[in-house]
Formats: C-alpha cells, sequence, structure tokens
C-alpha cells in the first residue's frame, strides 16, 4: 500500500506534473467549461429575443453555438500544452526545429479553412438557413438542412438519414432551394398516354381528380406555364412515336406534400384511366431479321 503513492508521483514527474500543475489543468477545463457555458447561454438568449426572424436566426445560433465549442476545445488544449513543462518543451522543439512539419500541417489545414470561411458566407449571405428543403447539386438529394457547423452541413434525407457535405462542396454547387421565399410548390404530374387515347376526357378526368385531393393549395395569380383562371392546367408536352404526354400543375403548400400528393395522383389515375377505357402509352419495338439462308447478291456476283 506504501508503493501505491511513489507509483503515482514517479508517473506524474515522468510527465513533468505535481499536484499543482494538476489542479492548473483541472482549472483550465472547468474555465474553458464554464466560459463555453456562458457564451453558450448568451446565445440562447439572444436567440430567443430574435426568435420571430425564423430561420436566419437559427443557422447564426447553430453556426456561432458550434464555433465557440470547437474554440474552446482548442485554447483549452492549447493553455494546457502551455501549463506543463515537458508537453511545452516539445511543442516549442517542434515548431522551431520542424519547419517542413508546419509547412506540411499547414498544407494539410488548407481545406479545413475552406471549409470554414465557406461556412462564414453561408452565414453571411443566406443561400440557405436550417430548417430550409434543398437540393445540392443538379441531380443531388433533396433534404432539410438539420445543422451548420464549422466543418460541414448536415441534411436529413427522406429515408431519415443525415448526408454530411463540407462546406466548401456546398458553397460551390448549385443549390436549388424551396424554402428561402415561399415554400409553395408546383408539381409535374406526368402521363404517357396512347397516341388514338381521348387526350380531352383524360384531361378533364384528371382535373377532376387534383381538384378533390385535400393537399392542393390555390396557386398564385402570376404562374409560368399555368393558365389564367383555371384552377387545374393540363397541357400536351410531347407527341413522340406511339405516345402522347399529359402535364398536369398542381400546387401543394410545401415541397414534401407536393411529392406526396403526386404519388396519389398516380395511384388514383391509374384506376381511373382504366375504368374508362384510356390506355397508356406502351413501348415501340422493331426487330430487324437477315435470312441467311439466301445468297448474297454481292458474294454471286463475284463468284
Amino acid at each position: 500500500m506504501k508503493d501505491e503513492p511513489g507509483k503515482f508521483e514517479s508517473l506524474m514527474q515522468g510527465l513533468g506534473m505535481d499536484l499543482l500543475l494538476l489542479l492548473k489543468v483541472i482549472a483550465i477545463l472547468f474555465a474553458a467549461w464554464f466560459v463555453e457555458r456562458l457564451i453558450y447561454f448568451a446565445l440562447r438568449r439572444g436567440y430567443a429575443k430574435a426568435k420571430a426572424q425564423g430561420r436566419e436566426e437559427m443557422t447564426r445560433y447553430r453556426f456561432f453555438r458550434n464555433g465557440v465549442r470547437t474554440m474552446m476545445v482548442i485554447l483549452a488544449l492549447i493553455a494546457i500544452i502551455y501549463t506543463i513543462p515537458s508537453l511545452r518543451s516539445l511543442a516549442l522543439t517542434l515548431f522551431a526545429g520542424a519547419g517542413i512539419i508546419a509547412v506540411v500541417i499547414g498544407f494539410a489545414a488548407q481545406k479545413a479553412f475552406s471549409d470554414i470561411i465557406s461556412g462564414a458566407f453561408i452565414v453571411a449571405f443566406k443561400p440557405f438557413r436550417v430548417g430550409d428543403f434543398i437540393q445540392a447539386g443538379e441531380t443531388g438529394i433533396f433534404g432539410t438542412v438539420e445543422d451548420i457547423n464549422l466543418r460541414h452541413t448536415t441534411i436529413l434525407t427522406f429515408e431519415n438519414r443525415r448526408l454530411v457535405i463540407p462546406n466548401s462542396i456546398l458553397s460551390e454547387d448549385r443549390i436549388i432551394n424551396s424554402s428561402i421565399k415561399d415554400e409553395s410548390t408546383c408539381e409535374f404530374v406526368e402521363f404517357e398516354l396512347a397516341l388514338h387515347a381521348d387526350v380531352g376526357l383524360a384531361i378533364s378526368l384528371l382535373q377532376h381528380q387534383a381538384l378533390l385531393h385535400p393537399d392542393r393549395v390555390q396557386g398564385p395569380d402570376v404562374t409560368n406555364m399555368e393558365k389564367p383562371g383555371e384552377a387545374i392546367t393540363v397541357r400536351v408536352t410531347k407527341i413522340n412515336e406511339g405516345a402522347v404526354t399529359l402535364r398536369m400543375y398542381v400546387w401543394a403548400k410545401d415541397p414534401v406534400t407536393a411529392r406526396r400528393m403526386h404519388y396519389d395522383l398516380n395511384e388514383a389515375m391509374l384506376e381511373i384511366f382504366n375504368a374508362n377505357n384510356i390506355p397508356f402509352a406502351l413501348p415501340i419495338r422493331r426487330a430487324l431479321h437477315t435470312d441467311h439462308t439466301r445468297p448474297n447478291p454481292t458474294q454471286h456476283g463475284q463468284a
């Protein structure tokens, strides 16, 4: 039992620490935690007062909260290294005599600094905010912005998965924001019918079914493709070989509701078109057959 304190003291001496240094390290950790909590509650209080500003204030709050937490961890680590003599001398030796290592570390940190600066630009210029429904890239995944920190942005997808994208990549990519001003969405619902189908009857059935859907909302007065004064517009957008494409323009309160309404209309119109003998388009396939049993005129002439 008497040997246990001696082992502990030797371990502390090997680390270049004594009881006073240990107390200093504990004090640094406590101070870092306390300051982080003070700033956190101050940010929460400021956010509560400006909550009426909505998603923009939430975006700033999330970014600064994550930034403060990261900075306090870095400052606490630097303070601990400076406090412990053995670690301080090791750090001074590395920084003083290892210029190549410093260059390598600086080069490796370029990406991190790029993400931090891009995150600050996102918060400042607000191409999207926490809670916005966006698509990152032309063929990217749709989802709701859940969090923005110094390094990356987290997007919650329809599959309830978190898509983590570095801020530098997200700031350089094209972003489709469905929530930045107005969340109401015009959904394109398309059907390919046979050329001999009764297009007039099909349009009437589409309009009637869309008007009955509980999630449909009235579109804005000035739109791009809808006919003025018409509740539901259906247009013939394409005539291909053996098919005619009908596109219906239906409005919903937000993108998620619009997508759900689209699927409901697909299911309903499948049953309605079949009940009214309106045929869907079928793909046309052409096959070329060659009769290898007949003589080739070219070969016969050469002979």
